[in-house]
C-alpha cells in the first residue's frame, strides 16, 4: 500500500505538467472515482506534497507555469491579445495581467496573478490557425493575437504595426466571419502601408 501511495505522487512529479485539475489527476492515476481523486489530492495538500492553487486545481510547487494555469481555468482557451502583442512589440504598454481567449468574459485573481478572459465565439476559439502548441499550453502568434484584438475592439490603438505579417492576417480573416472586422483590418493595413512604406 505504501509503495502505491508513493507511486501516485511520483506520477505527478514525473509529469511535464505543472498544473493539474481533478480531471488531470483522475487520468494520470487511472482512477474513475472523482471522490477518491479529491480525497487523495487533499491528503497530498495536507502533507505539503501538492499545493491547492484554486478549487479543483493543484500545482507541484510555487514555480508552476502561469500560462498553463490560465488555459486550465477555462477550456478551450489560449494565451492571446495584450500578453502577446506587448511581448512582440506591437503595443508598447506592459501588462502584468495574463490575457486569454476563451468562451466567456471573466477576470480572476489567483495566487496574486490577475487573469483576464475574453469571450470569442466557438468557431474562432476552436480554429487552431496561428495558434502554437507549447508543452503545457496554447499560445497565439502575434498575427492571431492582433486579429483577436481587431475582432474585439472597434478602434484599438496599436503602437507598431510594422512587425505584422499582413498575408497571415488576411489568410486567417475568413474564420472570424465578421464584415466590420474585415473593414477595420483593411483600415489598419492601409494605415501601416502609408506609415511604414
Amino acid at each position: 500500500m505504501e509503495n502505491k501511495k508513493k507511486s501516485y505522487i511520483l506520477i505527478i512529479y514525473s509529469s511535464k505538467s505543472t498544473v493539474f485539475t481533478t480531471k488531470d489527476l483522475a487520468l494520470l492515476w487511472g482512477e474513475p472515482d472523482r471522490n477518491v481523486v479529491k480525497r487523495r489530492a487533499y491528503r497530498y495538500v495536507k502533507s505539503g506534497k501538492l499545493y491547492a492553487i484554486r478549487k479543483g486545481m493543484y500545482v507541484k510547487d510555487k514555480s508552476y507555469d502561469r500560462f498553463e494555469l490560465a488555459i486550465k481555468i477555462y477550456t478551450p482557451s489560449y494565451i492571446s491579445m495584450e500578453t502577446i502583442l506587448s511581448k512582440e512589440g506591437v503595443i508598447f504598454q506592459h501588462y502584468s495581467q495574463i490575457f486569454t481567449a476563451t468562451y466567456l468574459t471573466r477576470e480572476i485573481v489567483c495566487d496574486g496573478q490577475t487573469y483576464v478572459f475574453r469571450r470569442l465565439k466557438g468557431s474562432i476559439l476552436t480554429n487552431l490557425a496561428g495558434i502554437d502548441k507549447k508543452e503545457n499550453y496554447f499560445i497565439a502568434s502575434k498575427e492571431r493575437a492582433f486579429l483577436d484584438m481587431v475582432y474585439l475592439h472597434k478602434n484599438y490603438h496599436f503602437d507598431n504595426l510594422s512587425v505584422i505579417n499582413w498575408e497571415k492576417c488576411f489568410a486567417m480573416l475568413p474564420f472570424y466571419e465578421n464584415k466590420e472586422m474585415a473593414k477595420r483590418l483593411n483600415s489598419y493595413h492601409k494605415y501601416a502601408g502609408s506609415k511604414y512604406s
